[in-house]
């Protein structure tokens, strides 16, 4: 969750939002349920065009806040009226905070939509839309708590409008930062099953099922999204949950599917490849990446190569592959012990010949235990 997108995200947020709240005055005075006096509409319709006429990102401040002190007045002086004025009070607030959002104060333009929500005769479908603007100011505004309570109580009461799961993506990313990691779990589990997901929701679906603890679900979400377009750091996730939940053959067939496509490519990619082989029981797997590698000269035919590799096939049970392996390495690093390693593995196996060679070579090199496994070669 990167905060330059974060910021970006609600910048582009409240822009939209004062447009939504200038011509939403206009719409709400025309379906009234309480008729308005003349000069009021006359005062209300000056105050919304002289809003409209200040251009976006050069507005006059002075003009704002003569805008925003007479909306409060105005706000003020009828909100101990009758059901008109209550009314003509709600949208006097409206206007106000819409010249706040302008001058970037979110917190007093919340405010102000907070107090027209309160005010009598203001229909239930205007205070449903207010309270959601309230909850994406507060949400400007840094004041997270407030803006998750205010979309929650939007959420329960709105279900099938057009608004509703753009603004239950924004309440589970406010739960997310701050860590509530459950709770948006919650929320965010119908949204799934609608499928579509953005590459940011499906980004900060990974987050939330993981720190939920919801990591067998992350996985199937993370691999069964996967395709040849995905980037690498979603096949990389997606095999490091697989190992976090204990399947590394999964992580493994991740990493695999993506070497196939090109996603990984560097030294290290490969040998992440065969160590999750390794991990994931197909060794096999693993000795023929470790083959080709060194045939083309990638990894060197060094000790840790070759004592991966002889590992593999051993683990592998390949007899003639693994005894093959296990003395390139012994003959390269000249250590008893190694030596010893080859010609127990290759007397367990029945190559007697191989084991009787690699003990002697183990015994020269003042190997005791060799010495002793020696023993079972006496007639």
């Amino acid at each position: 969750m990167s905060q330059s997108i974060e910021n970006a995200s609600r910048g582009k947020s409240m822009q939209r939002w004062v447009g939504i709240a200038v011509l939403s005055a206009l719409s709400v005075m025309a379906h009234a349920n309480e008729p308005l006096p003349g000069d009021i509409v006359r005062d209300l319709n000056g105050l919304q065009s002289q809003l409209a006429e200040q251009p976006s990102g050069e507005a006059d401040s002075d003009v704002l806040n003569r805008i925003t002190r007479h909306a409060r007045s105005q706000a003020e002086r009828l909100a101990g009226g009758n059901r008109a004025d209550q009314w003509a009070s709600a949208l006097y607030h409206q206007l106000a905070a819409s010249a706040l959002v302008r001058q970037g104060d979110h917190v007093a333009a919340a405010d102000e939509l907070a107090s027209a929500r309160q005010r009598p005769s203001v229909p239930s479908s205007q205070i449903l839309r207010w309270l959601r603007d309230e909850a994406s100011l507060r949400r400007a505004g840094n004041q997270s708590t407030e803006a998750i309570t205010l979309y929650e109580q939007w959420l329960t009461q709105s279900k099938g409008n057009p608004h509703y799961d753009e603004s239950a993506w924004r309440l589970v990313r406010l739960l997310a930062e701050e860590e509530r990691w459950e709770d948006a779990a919650e929320w965010l589990s119908p949204l799934l099953q609608k499928g579509g997901l953005t590459d940011a929701q499906q980004a900060l679906t990974t987050v939330v099922l993981r720190n939920a603890g919801q990591n067998e679900q992350a996985l199937g979400w993370l691999v069964g999204d996967l395709n040849a377009q995905s980037e690498p750091d979603a096949w990389r996730q997606a095999a490091g949950l697989a190992q976090q939940a204990g399947q590394a053959g999964v992580a493994a067939g991740v990493w695999e599917m993506a070497w196939q496509l090109g996603k990984f490519t560097t030294v290290e990619d490969r040998l992440t490849l065969i160590r999750l082989h390794l991990a994931g029981g197909t060794p096999a797997r693993a000795g023929e990446h470790l083959e080709v590698a060194i045939q083309e000269g990638v990894l060197a035919r060094d000790e840790e190569t070759l004592r991966l590799l002889a590992g593999a096939w051993q683990q592998a049970r390949h007899v003639d592959k693994a005894l093959s392996a296990w003395r390139a390495l012994a003959e390269n690093t000249q250590q008893a012990e190694d030596w010893r390693q080859y010609g127990q593995l290759a007397y367990r196996w029945g190559q007697d010949d191989q084991a009787e060679e690699a003990l002697i070579k183990a015994a020269n090199l003042g190997d005791d235990q060799a010495e002793q496994w020696l023993a079972n070669f006496e007639e």
